[in-house]
């Protein structure tokens, strides 16, 4: 094993510590459990609530116009893109995308436009500069994003990753270093395990098959937030059989998920092009687990001991984030989120699911039914809607499979679309369809034992 200074190790294990404690460690608060990364957010968010609203508006300006200056402005250099190119520099889908998002926002803020948009059900939801989802990602982005290399820059990733493989590669068809960013996810944050997946993706770590996998496959909601799912469904007593129910279910979809339509056919190469690379994973002749894993992780470290590298990566995740990634979730969530408020079309798309509630035998199945689907629009909806239902079984159903289903176009949907994860708006439908209908039996299985 080569041989390194005591600095390099403390480079690799102080920074460490510190990731796993701000990303991955849930802390006790007046509002439940959170991640030490929330709750930075949740006190800066009150902070700037009186003008977050103005500063969403002047980020989704400058990503809106920036994007369309570049459609007249040449670039300098294509083959070394500099951070202004792969800020502003994208195709017209994306660039009327962003220009949708400013409308959006900018009908919510100044309160002109088409009620149907700037009402707090749909766009008002989303801008809300008290807990609205797109105002809170300005905060969340800005300690998640500049905070992140903590995770990523000193070697955890490598640490952990050389010695999970044997178990992310068969179960889930990841890399080891997934581990960390599925662990991210599920302890902390939907958002976070998305934003963590995008910049390995980004950085070369991750296949687009494995980025598409792991965004779609661990970035879940919160342990608070599914303590909230229950309690709105008046079966806060049942948190341990609903929350080992989820968790059965997520592992179940992580299994199933990578081997069917559509992850399985993503590209298995890396973001410049170049095929996987499974002698990443191999063990050297002379190593063990620990050892092969230590010697990656402290070569990493010993690369990123340059303070300014981690401001550098840090601030370029937090613009990329904002001006790249907050409009797309506006217009996107607005969009989704007038479609369930104003038509029937949840409705509908709904009706399908209503003989299949019936034979699983579930009451009230064709009130039910639009709760399957609704939940693409937001992961709130099912459970308001479900509310009422007089069936504690149906409840219960509709509170797992709310939390398990994880598109939602109002957050992990919508984030995933605006990152450069390879996946399409068609790909997220196909997947939440498909979440639905294997963890629906599940669900309905265990509320039958349960009631």
């Amino acid at each position: 094993m080569k041989k390194y200074a005591v600095s390099t190790y403390v480079y690799f294990i102080i920074p460490s510590l510190i990731g796993i404690f701000l990303f991955m460690t849930p802390v006790l608060t007046e509002e439940g459990w959170k991640v030490p990364i929330a709750i930075l957010a949740n006190v800066l968010a009150t902070i700037v609530a009186p003008i977050i609203s103005y500063f969403t508006i002047l980020m989704f300006a400058i990503s809106a116009i920036g994007a369309l200056m570049a459609k007249f402005i040449p670039r300098k250099n294509v083959k070394e893109p500099s951070m202004l190119d792969t800020l502003f520099y994208v195709n017209w889908f994306w660039t009327i995308t962003r220009c949708i998002g400013l409308v959006f926002a900018s009908m919510v803020v100044f309160n002109f436009g088409p009620f149907a948009i700037n009402n707090e059900n749909t766009g008002g939801l989303l801008m809300d500069p008290n807990d609205g989802l797109v105002t809170f990602l300005f905060t969340i982005f800005l300690f998640a994003g500049f905070l992140l290399p903590f995770l990523t820059n000193f070697g955890l990733l490598e640490f952990f990753g050389t010695m999970m493989v044997r178990i992310m590669r068969p179960l889930f068809k990841s890399p080891g270093r997934s581990s960390i960013d599925a662990l991210t996810s599920w302890v902390g944050d939907g958002t976070i395990g998305v934003l963590m997946t995008s910049k390995q993706y980004e950085m070369g770590n991750y296949t687009k098959k494995e980025a598409a996998i792991i965004a779609t496959s661990f970035s879940v909601v919160s342990i608070t937030f599914c303590i909230v799912v229950l309690d709105t469904v008046h079966l806060a007593r049942y948190f341990i059989p609903y929350y080992l129910t989820v968790v059965f279910c997520g592992i179940v979809l992580a299994i199933i998920m990578p081997r069917i339509y559509p992850l399985a056919q993503k590209e298995d190469t890396y973001i410049d092009g170049t095929p996987v690379d499974y002698s990443r994973e191999e063990l050297p002749e002379g190593y063990n687990l620990v050892s092969h894993g230590l010697e990656n992780a402290l070569a990493v470290a010993h690369a990123n001991r340059d303070p300014r590298k981690f401001i550098k990566d840090g601030s370029r995740n937090v613009i990329d984030l904002w001006v790249g990634v907050a409009p797309i979730v506006m217009a996107f969530g607005t969009i989704a989120l007038m479609l369930a408020e104003f038509t029937s079309i949840f409705v509908i798309l709904g009706k399908p699911f209503e003989p299949i509630l019936t034979v699983l035998g579930l009451p009230e199945a064709a009130e039910a039914a639009q709760t399957m689907v609704v939940g693409f629009a937001d992961m709130f909806l099912p459970t308001i809607l479900g509310a009422g239902i007089e069936s504690d079984t149906t409840r219960f159903v509709i509170a797992v499979v709310s939390v398990t289903q994880l598109i939602y176009m109002s957050e992990v949907g919508g984030l995933i679309l605006g990152t450069k994860i390879p996946l399409k708006f068609f790909d997220l439908v196909v997947i939440f369809i498909l979440r639905t209908l294997i963890s629906l039996p599940i669900a309905a299985l265990v509320g039958h034992l349960l009631f």
